[in-house]
C-alpha cells in the first residue's frame, strides 16, 4: 500500500502503475432525471404561476429558458458533483509544480487554483501551456491540478454547432466530416497509430511481460474475434472499419467472409491494400 496515495500500487512488467487513478465527478453522480425535470419543471411552474396559454409556454419559456437552465444545471453539477472515488490521497501541489503558463491571460491559474480541463487542453494544443514532467505522470495526476466543470468553450460548441448540426443533420455533412478528417494523409495517423492502424485499447495477455504496442494492438484483434466467436466460413462485417485492419485479420486468422465499410477513400485504398499484404483473396475480404 501506497503511503502517498492511499491505494495499492502494483509492479507489473507489462505497464507502469497508474498512482492516481480517476476519482472524479462522472454519470455515477450525474441525475438525467434531475436535468429533464429542469428544463421542463421551471418553464412550466413559470407558466402556471402567471397563467400563461401552451404556445406560450412552448415557444417563449421552454425553448430558450430551458436551453438555458440545461446549460446552469449541467455547469452547477459538473462544478459542485462530488467525486465519486474518496478514496485515493492527492498530493495538494500547487498547480506550477505540473504545468507552465506562457500566456498571460492564464496567470489566474496559480497556486491551488485549478484551470479547468477543457481550457487546459485548448491553451497546450496553442502553444501556451507546458508540461513540466512526463507527459503521463502529468495527466495521472490530473484531478490535483485540473477541474472538470463545463466551461464557456463547451457551451459555444453546443449552441452554436450541436444543436444547429442535430437539427440540420444531413449523409452529406457525414461525409464530408469524415473524409476531411481521415483523408488528411495515412502518414499523419501512422505516426501514432503504428503499423496496425487500429485505434482504442491495446489489451495486455501476460502481466509479467513487456509487450510492444504492435503486440498489444494484436492481442486487441484476437480479443474481438474470438468474443464474437468468428467461425470459418461466416460473414463478418465491420461498420466504420477505419483502416481495415480488422477487417482484414479476420479474413486472415479466422477464414472468414469480411466486409468493411468506411466513408473514408483514403482508408478504403488503404484497407484493400493491406488484404493484398495480408495474403488474403480479395474475393475473400474487401473494404468499401
Amino acid at each position: 500500500m501506497s503511503k502517498d496515495t492511499g491505494i495499492k500500487i502494483t509492479n507489473w512488467a507489462s505497464i507502469a502503475n497508474a498512482p492516481f487513478p480517476a476519482e472524479g465527478a462522472g454519470n455515477q453522480t450525474f441525475s438525467m432525471y434531475q436535468l429533464v425535470a429542469a428544463d421542463i419543471g421551471v418553464p412550466l411552474f413559470l407558466a402556471y404561476y402567471f397563467r400563461l396559454g401552451f404556445w406560450t409556454w412552448l415557444i417563449f419559456l421552454l425553448l430558450p429558458l430551458g436551453i438555458i437552465i440545461h446549460l446552469l444545471f449541467v455547469y452547477l453539477s459538473s462544478k459542485f458533483a462530488s467525486p465519486y472515488n474518496n478514496k485515493v490521497r492527492l498530493p495538494g501541489r500547487n498547480i506550477e509544480e505540473y504545468i507552465t503558463m506562457k500566456d498571460a491571460s492564464l496567470s489566474t491559474y496559480v497556486g491551488r487554483n485549478k484551470i479547468p480541463m477543457e481550457i487546459f487542453f485548448e491553451n497546450y494544443f496553442d502553444g501556451k501551456i507546458d508540461l513540466c514532467d512526463d507527459a503521463l505522470k502529468i495527466i495521472e495526476a490530473r484531478h490535483d491540478w485540473a477541474s472538470f466543470e463545463f466551461a464557456i468553450g463547451q457551451a459555444k460548441f453546443f449552441l452554436t454547432q450541436w444543436i444547429p448540426e442535430t437539427i440540420m443533420h444531413t449523409k452529406k455533412q457525414d461525409e464530408d466530416q469524415v473524409r476531411d478528417h481521415y483523408d488528411r494523409g495515412d502518414d499523419f495517423y501512422a505516426a501514432f497509430l503504428g503499423p496496425s492502424m487500429v485505434y482504442t485499447s491495446g489489451i495486455i495477455s501476460d502481466p509479467s511481460k513487456n509487450e510492444t504496442l504492435e503486440e498489444l494492438q494484436e492481442n486487441k484483434l484476437k480479443l474481438v474475434c474470438e468474443k464474437i466467436k468468428l467461425k470459418a466460413g461466416e460473414k463478418h462485417l465491420d461498420i466504420g472499419c477505419g483502416w481495415g485492419t480488422l477487417a482484414a485479420y479476420a479474413a486472415k486468422n479466422y477464414d472468414v467472409d469480411s466486409t468493411g465499410i468506411t466513408l473514408g477513400r483514403n482508408q478504403t485504398e488503404f484497407g484493400n491494400n493491406r488484404i493484398k499484404e495480408y495474403g488474403v483473396d480479395p474475393k475473400q475480404a474487401r473494404i468499401i
